[in-house]
């Protein structure tokens, strides 16, 4: 595989130069980070470079020449300072030690360097939260740079969440890997591992995934994997309540038959990474894996891929077919095989800039490169900013409904996504839309967390809500929205809607009367383009404004709504502009 390293050079992907095969960003884009350090980017940390990027003035990235013996007022002042990092990355904050705040590499010697680590983690220890060094160099002069990870668990949640969406072509081996994540032990080469995630006997009879199925990978404050093999008892409840960090993985279906409930989960339950499993050999990048992968560049979520089975088929030829298509036009991605720790951190820090596109090699049967998959994992970050997540909480809240579950004794439970707000037990809500677009007043019973118990729940976490009982809710279904008992004005929900859309491929041409399934969050339903705004056609690569019209029933939709639509090979994407709701009278 050395000899393929040339190939995921980013600096220049037709130089062959074994000298530059660690680099992570051109000269372009280095460029471009050094002048825009008042905005609110990701920057690359590569100790491999002689100099960093200057140190970001929003983030959670602070650079630290040295930490020894402070003054009170100046301890002080540092802890204040670390506060606020931890804030901007969402519990999360990375310490460069030993760099200057223009980014040169000074180093520090031993006695410094001990001295400055022992000082940051009585900083963390003040504010509750725990170092770990991630990495350590030496540079010249016996001097080193260390990087620290800082973690403090909000004080209202149990744990950091990072939902990542589980995508690739059937026989691709996304099952097999979560089953030896979760697990702990390899597979024997005949599915043993995937045994777990099935949910269904006609998943275990065909071996396909036909539905979402959710699995959980945790970590404590050192980076330690928590997961089913922790100890012999060891439930999803336990893994969550003793985990700093749960990374939620979405096991998707591959087959084309399961399409919309893939597509369905990526826009309703909103994950903040996708992986993208591709087998070694013949199987490969098929159109399924395509697919799936113009799906995630529609949705701009951020993804990385894993190629399993390398200990049947080396990973050379896909390896390369895997750069050809990453780099190819409309994907613009830059691709790093990750063979090593640092390669893997820089791709950690780098995973949101939706540049970089980290490559694994794993196999499941012998554990190669799995160490680093898990070790990325825990260095993943949710991707939005503390301000953003602010924001959403301080407005009314929205839950979307993307499951139906029936529990005896308990009475009908929904799953899904609070996109807005903060939903507590008890609290008054309306759900809906009804098949006349009216809304129906329910109150939250209980709420539940990755399998747990839990008395709130915020805005971008997913979570399973039961209702109080005696309460006539058999019209129940996917696709509705929890709103605010008390609203300033009345929830109705719309046949028709208006949206601008961009058509990324089509045969031929669109006309009125297209059929197509919309998805709007968890909503999956076909609608009629009833009108096209300006045209009487549209084709591949058009943009137009169109009016869509539900076909079954009314659903809530709102302004500023992303819309993915697809019918069979013909793929769009779009938001929201105008909504007409039944309750009111257009002139």
């Amino acid at each position: 595989m050395e000899s393929f390293l040339s190939l995921f050079d980013p600096s220049d992907p037709s130089d062959n130069n074994d000298n530059n095969n660690d680099s992570t960003y051109s000269s372009e884009s280095d460029s471009d980070n050094q002048y825009n350090n008042n905005e609110n980017v990701k920057i690359v940390i590569d100790f491999d470079q002689d100099q960093l990027p200057p140190e970001p003035q929003l983030g959670n990235i602070e650079y630290k020449l040295k930490l020894i013996s402070p003054s009170t007022q100046r301890f002080e002042h540092l802890v204040t300072q670390m506060k606020w990092r931890l804030r901007e990355g969402q519990g999360e904050a990375i310490y460069e030690i030993g760099v200057s705040d223009s980014g040169q590499l000074h180093g520090l010697h031993d006695n410094d360097m001990s001295a400055s680590l022992s000082t940051l983690k009585e900083m963390a220890r003040k504010l509750g939260a725990s170092t770990t060094v991630l990495r350590r160099k030496s540079i010249a002069g016996r001097r080193s740079v260390a990087e620290v990870l800082v973690r403090k668990i909000p004080d209202d949640q149990n744990n950091i969440e990072v939902r990542v969406a589980v995508l690739g072509a059937v026989n691709a081996g996304k099952s097999t890997l979560l089953g030896v994540l979760t697990q702990g032990e390899y597979d024997n080469g005949r599915g043993r591992a995937r045994l777990n995630m099935f949910r269904h006997m006609h998943e275990i009879q065909s071996g396909r995934t036909s539905c979402i199925s959710h699995e959980s990978l945790g970590f404590d404050s050192q980076g330690n994997v928590i997961n089913y093999k922790y100890n012999e008892m060891m439930t999803s409840e336990e893994i969550s309540d003793r985990s700093s960090k749960l990374v939620t993985f979405m096991d998707l279906a591959g087959h084309r038959r399961y399409i919309r409930t893939t597509v369905q989960a990526l826009t309703g339950y909103s994950p903040h990474h996708a992986m993208l499993v591709v087998a070694s050999g013949t199987e490969g990048v098929n159109a399924m894996t395509k697919e799936h992968l113009v799906i995630a560049l529609a949705l701009e979520l951020p993804f990385f891929i894993v190629v399993t089975k390398i200990d049947v088929t080396p990973p050379d030829t896909i390896l390369m077919e895997l750069k050809n298509i990453v780099t190819a036009m409309g994907v613009r991605k830059v691709p790093l095989l990750v063979t090593t720790d640092d390669d893997m951190l820089t791709a950690g820090s780098q995973q949101l800039s939706e540049q970089i596109v980290p490559i694994f090699c794993v196999s499941n049967i012998t554990g190669d490169g799995l160490s680093l998959v898990t070790r990325f994992l825990y260095v993943l970050s949710p991707g939005i900013s503390n301000s953003e997540k602010e924001r959403l909480e301080q407005e009314p809240c929205e839950f979307h409904v993307d499951e139906i579950f029936k529990v005896s004794e308990v009475g009908p439970v929904i799953g899904g996504l609070l996109v807005k707000g903060v939903v507590i037990e008890n609290m008054p809500l309306k759900v809906g839309p009804l098949a006349d677009g009216s809304f129906l007043s329910v109150a939250i019973h209980s709420i539940h967390r990755n399998k747990a118990p839990c008395r709130a729940v915020r805005a971008g976490q997913s979570a399973s809500l039961a209702f109080v009982q005696n309460q006539n809710l058999a019209m129940l279904r996917s696709g509705m929205v929890l709103l605010p008992e008390a609203t300033d004005e009345e929830p109705y929900g719309s046949f028709f809607f208006q949206a601008k859309v961009s058509v990324l491929y089509h045969a031929t041409a669109i006309y009125e009367g297209f059929q197509t399934t919309v998805h709007i969050g968890s909503i999956r339903q076909t609608a009629i383009i009833e009108g096209i705004m300006g045209a009487t056609k549209i084709g591949t690569n058009d943009t137009a404004s169109v009016l869509f019209r539900f076909m079954r029933h009314p659903e809530y939709v709102q302004p500023g709504m992303r819309i993915l639509f697809r019918e069979g090979s013909s793929k769009g994407i779009g938001k929201v502009t105008q909504v007409f709701p039944l309750n009111k009278q257009f002139n």
